[in-house]
């Protein structure tokens, strides 16, 4: 019986363009692939280890030719639409009080300050839950256990009773490993609107 549901936030509510931005950077820095060092500070930044200005000083200093508002912009790229189906269908769940609702989400200050000033219902969508948590505020990041472990322990929550749905496979493995049912959610072909009928077993 599944009494609490914990969604991802991009690419279940949010649309991404992972593979675009990740295009788009490579083009502006004029590279094959991120160094490790980029890696490690996009990784530092996003378990709010670094502040947002050390974060923009790094590739500043890295690519010295290019502007803020250049990186910036290719930071924020990933970024696209948020359906409004998708904050009704969450609505709808919050209303019914049926399930605990708790979002958790790999993100970093910057993309939820693009998203508070372009998505206008971004307070109302984050009201709908009952804990909502970011990574870099909380500095735990998926797919490391720890992270699910502090949502179990923070909510006293059972694993088996609790329903993981995140767009990254590696992310849903990892919560599998301690027990949590999951959906590895497909954007391409999937629609978190439809979680009761592809889920329906658990329900």
């Amino acid at each position: 019986m599944i009494k609490t549901l914990i969604f991802d936030f991009g690419d279940v509510f949010i649309n991404l363009d992972k593979v675009g931005a990740m295009q788009n950077a490579l083009n502006l820095f004029q590279l094959n692939k991120f160094s490790p060092e980029m890696i490690a500070c996009n990784e530092a930044y996003e378990q709010g280890h670094i502040s947002s200005e050390a974060f923009i000083t790094f590739y500043k200093n890295e690519f010295p030719n290019l502007s803020e508002i250049e990186i910036l912009d290719a930071w924020n790229f990933i970024l696209r639409d948020f359906p409004i189906r998708r904050l009704e269908f969450l609505k709808q769940l919050a209303s019914d009080n049926k399930y605990q609702l708790i979002l958790l989400s790999n993100t970093n200050a910057l993309h939820i300050k693009w998203i508070q000033e372009r998505v206008p219902f971004y307070e109302e969508f984050k009201a709908q839950f009952d804990q909502f948590y970011l990574s870099h505020e909380i500095q735990l990041r998926k797919p490391n256990h720890t992270i699910y472990q502090f949502v179990l322990n923070e909510n006293n929550l059972k694993p088996e009773m609790c329903l993981f749905i995140d767009d990254t496979e590696e992310n849903t493995l990892a919560a599998a490993e301690l027990n949590l049912h999951t959906w590895h959610i497909n954007p391409d072909t999937d629609d978190i609107v439809n979680l009761f009928n592809v889920k329906k077993h658990l329900f």
